[in-house]
């Protein structure tokens, strides 16, 4: 059999979608055991934008029996309030015949208005000089702050694999590597440990490791777990044993995650010699 006719195979045995059905309303009954990235993971959402629509902090905690609303909130509702707002108050301004002015107050009038309109312009001028400063300053402060977070991965197992990441028909979000049960797991980049445990549908024993806030690493069906949540880990770190947890035949599945979504983890892991 071809290592694509097995990881065909593999891919009807294991299904790694682990979706629940989304009720109508798009939300999500919290249960024992979730994570706020489980859930962000399990329905491939930014973990970030689903703390946003939920009022969560930055501490992500949830509890048992918590509805977590899925879809974000439209938030075109509240800039047409505001156009309707002013369009009413423009109206209403329009509606009065303004009395005619005196000639003779007219032309000081004018005068003073053009001489306030010159200070407004160049006072304005003057301000939007400074927020474009602070704008340029703190982009470029942010990228900085990207490339030191930038990650060097590594591959998580040494075994040959056996389906490859695919996007379109018979999907696979990462990739199916073989491995004997008890062959060792690694962590392919250093971060924290954000869910280990057996509670997504299809992925048996799985550790997610959040590495800087927009990439996440997963590792399924292992047969022994050595790391728990909010454990550091180091790139290279055995974090598990593979197994077939979840599956019908041992191997380690691995996933790439980029805001909440899958990508395909040959664009980041290193070249095989």
């Amino acid at each position: 059999m071809s290592d694509r006719s097995l990881g065909r195979t593999v891919s009807q045995s294991a299904q790694y979608s682990s979706r629940q059905p989304i009720r109508s309303s798009g939300t999500y009954i919290v249960r024992k055991g979730d994570t706020l990235y489980s859930i962000a993971f399990r329905y491939g959402k930014d973990l970030q934008a689903l703390a946003r629509a939920n009022g969560i902090g930055r501490h992500y905690r949830i509890y048992p029996g918590q509805k977590i609303r899925l879809v974000e909130a439209p938030s075109s509702n509240a800039s047409n309030r505001v156009s309707s707002k002013n369009t009413s108050s423009n109206k209403s301004l329009s509606k009065g015949k303004p009395k005619k002015p005196d000639s003779s107050v007219k032309s000081s009038n004018t005068a003073k208005s053009a001489q306030a309109a010159n200070r407004e312009n160049s006072a304005s001028s003057q301000v939007a000089v400074s927020p474009a400063k602070k704008i340029v300053s703190k982009k470029s402060e942010t990228s900085t702050t990207q490339n030191r977070q930038k990650i060097i991965w590594q591959w998580p197992a040494k075994g040959k694999i056996i389906q490859y990441y695919q996007s379109k028909g018979d999907l696979n979000k990462g990739l199916n590597i073989a491995a004997r049960k008890g062959d060792p797991v690694y962590a392919a980049a250093t971060g924290s440990v954000v869910y280990a445990g057996s509670g997504l549908l299809g992925y048996g024993n799985l550790i997610i490791i959040n590495h800087n806030q927009q990439y996440l690493s997963a590792y399924a069906h292992n047969s022994k777990i050595f790391v728990k949540e909010k454990d550091k880990v180091s790139k290279g770190e055995k974090i598990a044993l593979a197994g077939n947890s979840g599956a019908t035949r041992s191997m380690l599945h691995f996933e790439i995650r980029k805001d909440g979504k899958p990508v395909n983890p040959l664009h980041y892991l290193p070249k095989r010699k």
